[in-house]
């Protein structure tokens, strides 16, 4: 360590090894840089150079988000490339309901104390997500926050800038009863609902194998946060969605209404898609009512797509090696904007 550094390191900030992990970090972020993106490294601000030739109204979308208690697990079995990618997919799913493709990306992650290794993985993680979206990581901040985190332990957000023509924006205003809903099956439960699982599994061993999973705990608690994008924006750009919907915090019940216009209600039936063993192993251990679980997860179904019935055909083979599928469909209002029927 060097002696100039050495006053900062005991009081809990050891610059030699942020040094060592931006550097380890370098080749990852590169990877997902193209022409658009100007400047070197490290700068203050990251530059990206807009090019909207051949659109007629541009309209830039933007979302910013977290992983929330998900880290506890990654924290846990000490893996945290995952959960770099689940916040980059989160992000992208998110303006992706508009109809947005994304552009750049900017992280932050603090940390209680500066573990090079494990701010790499992280990064990497987010990188990873990022090059498979053909997104630009441009910036971030990797901060040391000793006596703010435990150590060992770090918050992660991010913050993500997307692109979509204005006559190609989708906001959910179109729906109308007689549309038909496609759904698109998770991995799991993403990156929403970890409070409540955690407590319901706070005693149970993470590394061990469980049959009805077919993996161990914490392999399921950690299964990515999917993107949608290569499935989702040829039908935005064919014109043939009528609103869409990102099923994160609030679960099926509370999301729909965020883009289903008044007056509507959507009826879903859950027996057309898969509702994985871990929400029913989740429902079965905590005695949780289907009506919360619905509140808080996704059950299975990851992104909703809402389109007319003459369109049904072109999103189901669109979305064929997603898993997509026919869930329900939208009627006239009945005083309850969301229902989930078959469930049990």
């Amino acid at each position: 360590m060097t002696q100039s550094a050495e006053a900062y390191a005991n009081a809990g900030v050891n610059l030699d090894a942020a040094d060592a992990a931006k550097k380890a970090m370098r080749t990852a972020i590169r990877s997902t840089h193209g022409p658009q993106v100007l400047g070197a490294m490290g700068g203050f601000g990251g530059l990206f150079a807009l090019d909207t030739s051949g659109m007629r109204e541009p309209v830039l979308v933007s979302s910013i988000d977290g992983v929330g208690t998900k880290l506890k697990i990654a924290f846990a079995l000490n893996r945290h490339e995952s959960v770099g990618a689940d916040l980059v997919n989160h992000c992208i799913d998110d303006i992706l309901v508009c109809g947005a493709r994304p552009l750049f990306f900017l992280d932050y992650l603090a940390l209680g104390a500066m573990d090079a290794a494990q701010a790499t993985a992280v990064v990497n993680g987010v990188a990873s997500a990022c090059r498979e979206a053909e997104c630009a990581l441009i910036g971030g901040e990797t901060a040391a926050m000793p006596g703010f985190y435990t150590p060992g332990e770090y918050d992660l957000a991010g913050c993500i800038v997307g692109l979509a023509e204005r006559d190609h924006l989708v906001s959910g205003e179109h729906i109308q009863a007689g549309d038909v809903v496609i759904g698109l099956p998770s991995l799991g439960l993403h990156t929403n609902g970890y409070s409540l699982a955690r407590a319901v599994f706070a005693n149970a061993d993470l590394n061990a194998s469980v049959p009805e999973l077919g993996r161990s705990l914490g392999d399921e608690l950690l299964q990515p946060h999917r993107s949608y994008l290569r499935e989702v924006l040829p039908l935005v750009d064919a014109g043939v969605v009528a609103g869409m919907a990102h099923i994160t915090g609030g679960g099926l019940v509370e999301n729909l209404p965020r883009v289903v216009p008044e007056g509507l209600t959507v009826r879903l039936d859950a027996t057309t898609w898969d509702i994985l063993p871990i929400f029913r192993m989740i429902q079965r251990e905590g005695n949780v009512s289907w009506g919360e679980m619905q509140r808080v997860f996704n059950l299975g179904l990851g992104f909703l797509i809402f389109c007319r019935s003459e369109h049904e055909a072109q999103v189901l083979a669109q979305t064929a090696n997603a898993g997509g599928r026919r869930v329900g469909g939208v009627t006239t209002d009945t005083g309850v904007r969301v229902v989930v029927e078959g469930i049990a």
